[in-house]
């Protein structure tokens, strides 16, 4: 009957399209005929099913079938969960008995009086009230009475506000051109009201000041909350998700930093030394106030904030405007940021960070907490959870164990080193061990790879910190004697106790002292290689993975 039903459609085609005038009759003729073949080919095979099937010995036989694939499936089910979690159990219990962690509440910093609390003054408290509770939870929807008050930006960021000059780049020895920042206030003045301008265009200096005077009860009422001794910002450590915590004050302060980097560099240029060290101090302060913070990206800002501070410090040191006082002050305040020893602090909470992600992605398929973004539709929570839970834990398993051998002991807090070849090693290692895509490396690959970035970050910010301290201690000589030592050693110890190295290398740092009566000073960088001084630019302002870090005297 098939094969009847079969030639009898065939049969129709052709005499349907010998009939017409079609140019491609014969293509049609040849499609028809392959189309009427299938056709009939998978009916037969359909029936021919379908008779087997209704067959009882052949139906047993399917269903038993059946029954050993479902049983295979859940076997393999339940051996990866076991071996997964076993392993994963394993690891952890090992690390814990040397004294790791593997929750991020466990780091968090013990709760203080809020009268005490540098993050609970109200002037700071402002940065963050808006979308979060005083225990760190999202406020929903967001409580827009509150104003942020340490919002404070040093440009006009409105549609058609012209664009503000640069800020200066001591590590690249450009200074703060004060006399463009007069000019942009007095321009802008013209279109908005945004900052006040004098009637007539006094020194550049003061031109700056008067416009940045808008922000002065504000950060007067930030120096009175600096002197409260300790700091804990009110972030959800016990969060479900992690990487859901909001952290709305770190960019609020780097805007600050660069409100008093352009503020003190003023002062500065018209002797307002005390006052410049005042918002220098302001600065370190909130630098002081995140340290508590086990997240790597609190402390990639504080690195930032330092990195902007240094501007007005740099500057003033070439103009000779700090006093011996007021350089011992500025070491001590320095003196007290060591990111060798936070670097293995936030490194221990990315790993608690990164555990904390896995387990709640095992537990609910949202692919937002690994791959950002909000992806958390039903389907694809469906699609994960169909993933064995023991993959999760290798994933989890990989990852930590990844970051305690090779990027956790990158700093080498006896030695006062972060080598950049063991960094190199790390990225190497970790490109290894990803290259090929896997069940169990597919967290690795998109958790693990900036962390050699943020050693290298830890590396310079330390090494920026150490080359201001001797930079100090170099004016500080020059001001006793007339000239700036032939040599760093003559600084030790009445000016420094010890002589702080590279912390590239653990060798002594690179210091020249040039015959117009100025000096170069330098790390030979992350490339390990002494340049002789030279600043490696890019496109995007200094290459730090380039050429040497250097303090220089401008000319």
């Amino acid at each position: 009957m098939l094969l009847t039903c079969s030639v009898f459609v065939v049969v129709f085609c052709v005499s349907w399209l010998l009939s017409s005038n079609s140019a491609h009759m014969i293509d049609l003729v040849m499609l028809a005929l392959v189309t009427a073949l299938a056709l009939a080919l998978i009916v037969m095979l359909a029936s021919v099913f379908i008779d087997w099937l209704f067959c009882w010995r052949n139906l047993r036989r399917c269903l038993f079938g059946v029954a050993c694939l479902v049983t295979l499936v859940a076997l393999f089910y339940a051996e990866e969960d076991l071996r997964g979690k076993w392993a994963w159990e394993k690891f952890k219990h090992e690390w814990e008995a040397k004294g790791e962690h593997f929750d991020l509440a466990s780091l968090a910093p013990a709760p203080v009086p809020d009268d005490q609390n540098f993050a609970m003054a109200p002037v700071v408290a402002s940065t963050y009230s808006q979308m979060l509770d005083r225990n760190g939870h999202q406020i929903r929807p967001r409580d827009t009475n509150i104003v942020n008050r340490l919002e404070m930006p040093i440009d006009a960021m409105v549609p058609g506000a012209l664009h503000a000059p640069a800020t200066g780049s001591w590590q690249a020895g450009v200074r703060t051109d004060l006399s463009a920042w007069q000019a942009y206030y007095r321009q802008t003045a013209v279109r908005t009201n945004l900052f006040p301008v004098a009637p007539q265009p006094q020194s550049p200096a003061a031109d700056v000041l008067l416009a940045l005077s808008k922000y002065d009860p504000v950060i007067e009422e930030l120096r009175q909350a600096g002197r409260r001794p300790y700091s804990r910002f009110p972030l959800e450590y016990d969060a479900d998700d992690p990487a859901a915590i909001m952290l709305p004050h770190l960019a609020i302060f780097k805007g600050c930093a660069k409100v008093l980097q352009l503020r003190t560099c003023a002062e500065l240029q018209l002797g307002q030394t005390e006052r410049a060290l005042d918002d220098v101090s302001l600065s370190l302060r909130m630098v002081e106030a995140l340290r508590t913070e086990p997240i790597l990206i609190s402390h990639l800002v504080r690195i930032a904030v330092v990195n902007i501070t240094l501007q007005p410090v740099w500057e003033g040191l070439a103009d000779h405007r700090w006093s011996d006082e007021q350089l011992r002050t500025l070491d001590q305040e320095l003196s007290k940021l060591d990111f060798l020893l936070d670097y293995r602090f936030a490194m221990r909470g990315e790993v608690t960070f990164s555990s904390g992600v896995v387990d709640y992605l095992r537990r609910t398929g949202n692919l937002g907490a690994i791959f950002g973004g909000s992806d958390n539709s039903p389907d694809a929570a469906r699609i994960l959870r169909l993933i064995p839970s023991g993959w999760f834990y290798q994933n989890q398993l990989r990852c930590e164990r990844f970051m305690f051998q090779w990027y956790v002991p990158l700093a080498d807090q006896e030695q006062r080193i972060i080598s950049p070849t063991s960094a190199r090693h790390a990225d190497a290692a970790l490109a290894s061990d990803t290259s090929h895509p896997a069940p169990f490396n597919l967290l690795e690959r998109e958790m693990l790879p900036a962390l050699g970035a943020a050693a290298r970050k830890f590396a310079l910010g330390q090494a920026n910190v150490d080359l201001a301290r001797v930079a100090c201690a170099l004016e500080r000589y020059r001001a006793a004697h007339g000239s700036y030592p032939e040599m760093l050693a003559l600084l030790a110890p009445q000016l420094m106790e010890t002589i702080l190295h590279d912390v590239i290398n653990g060798q002594p740092l690179h210091y020249e002292r040039t015959a117009d009566g100025r000096f170069v000073l330098y790390s030979v960088g992350w490339n390990e290689t002494d340049d002789g001084g030279k600043v490696a630019l890019g496109k995007n302002g200094l290459d730090i993975q380039q050429g040497d870090w250097v303090w220089q005297v401008p000319k």
